[in-house]
């Protein structure tokens, strides 16, 4: 039966060739991806090719406003019946910047605004537009683990702090630094996890969310705002390490997020899911109190983004209407 996924961050790397995989393996798949200005309508051209159904819709993702008015022209053109019925959605894009200070519309800091509030603000007007069986993947990293064996020391472990600090520049020490930018993406990470855990909590039973962490792949363009020498590493030395078991190759990669995407990875709702295989995130990762926390806040950040909008009210215990599923379990049986 025809559907649809919409899917962030296809426009290079990883996300595209997983819509080049989503779109060969599932045929009956309508692909609506959300990206910036004039790359929409090209990336459209170069993946709607042998009769694939492909379509855009223009938004910046560090711009709650440009993606409420996404959110909005995505939810009309299912009402209308334009769209066939949705079933995934795939949060792939993320922002990495060289320090902690960008700060984007709305007064959030860039990467928290990217990597979490868009993220949340997509789920949350399109979750009563949903069809079960339906998956919700939010692309996630192993930089959230904070420790060597996991990212070699590349990129400094996360920071936690009141989201009310975090979604503001300036929350971490020396927030000028590159080391700064990067403590907020890892930290930003971290943040998805969480969220994933509350949705499936919260999600009514059959809209299953999911995080992927992909591993490390060089030359994605997560980099480009990095200095030259970083970029020239990513670029033209680090791709090396996809030979190793340290690497993982946009190829690869991209494949294991379209199993994801596509349901033919078997996850539970609320599973991390390590490149292919569902594992045990960080043990930091698991806190129901930040849980709920982040939650609180991220609602509050984006209820006035929400406000008008016809989807489904929340019930006196926070949970989303129609919810069965009060407690959900996670991989680890944890609750």
């Amino acid at each position: 039966m025809q559907h649809t996924i919409v899917m962030t961050g296809a426009s290079r790397g990883i996300g595209r060739v997983a819509a080049r995989h989503i779109l060969r393996r599932s045929p009956d798949t309508h692909l609506l991806v959300i990206a910036r200005g004039s790359s929409g309508a090209r990336l459209t051209g170069e993946l709607g090719t042998d009769g694939h159904a492909v379509s855009h819709v223009s938004a910046d993702l560090g711009s709650l406003d440009s993606v409420r008015s996404a959110a909005t022209g995505i939810r009309d053109r299912l009402a209308s019946g334009e769209l066939p019925p949705l079933r995934g959605f795939v949060g792939n894009a993320g922002a990495q910047y060289t320090n902690a200070l960008t700060e984007g519309p709305g007064g959030f800091e860039a990467t928290f605004a990217v990597n979490v509030l868009a993220n949340h603000l997509l789920v949350r007007l399109l979750q009563d537009r949903f069809t079960a069986p339906a998956r919700i993947v939010i692309t996630t990293s192993d930089t959230h683990f904070g420790d060597v064996r996991h990212n070699m020391g590349m990129v400094p472990g996360p920071a936690w702090r009141s989201p009310d600090v975090l979604a503001r520049p300036g929350a971490f020490p020396e927030p000028g630094t590159t080391a700064a930018g990067r403590t907020a993406y890892s930290t930003s990470k971290l943040a998805t996890l969480y969220l994933v855990h509350e949705y499936a909590r919260r999600l009514p039973a059959g809209i299953d969310a999911v995080a992927h962490n992909p591993g490390f792949v060089p030359g994605t363009g997560l980099a480009r705002d990095a200095g030259p020498l970083s970029r020239f590493a990513m670029r033209r030395i680090l791709p090396v390490m996809t030979l190793t078991p340290f690497a993982t190759s946009r190829r690869v990669a991209g494949r294991h997020l379209a199993d994801v995407a596509l349901g033919t990875l078997p996850a539970p709702t609320g599973s991390y899911v390590d490149r292919d295989r569902v594992d045990r995130s960080s043990e930091e990762s698991y806190d129901p109190r930040r849980e709920s926390e982040l939650w609180e806040a991220v609602e509050r950040f984006t209820a006035a983004y929400r406000a008008g909008a016809d989807t489904a009210p929340e019930d006196a215990a926070g949970r989303l209407a129609p919810a069965d599923r009060t407690t959900a379990e996670r991989p680890d049986g944890r609750r």
